[in-house]
């Protein structure tokens, strides 16, 4: 039984850690269309989000910059638990 509750408050949590992580995407999306690129939510695993970078983000000599100094910046900030954001 405290096994059931256990896995139970883990799938919890793990929804929980998904919507605030796709809630901080949504306040560096605009950002990122204004110059005509995008983010997509990919996982999360291991207390690492994964991206996928969109648009004129894909090829970008700026897109390491955008991921480390604007997105990781956000999650690490905004979302307890995650220690990096990885593209995918």
């Amino acid at each position: 039984m405290l096994y059931f509750i256990w896995e139970n408050q883990k799938e919890f949590i793990m929804e929980e850690t998904i919507k605030k992580i796709k809630e901080a995407l949504e306040k560096v999306r605009p950002t990122l269309q204004a110059d005509g690129g995008d983010v997509a939510f990919v996982k999360y695993v291991d207390n690492i989000v994964y991206v996928q970078l969109q648009g004129a983000c894909v090829g970008c000599q700026y897109s390491t910059m955008t991921l480390q100094d604007t997105i990781e910046k956000v999650m690490l900030a905004e979302v307890p638990g995650v220690i990096g954001v990885e593209q995918v």
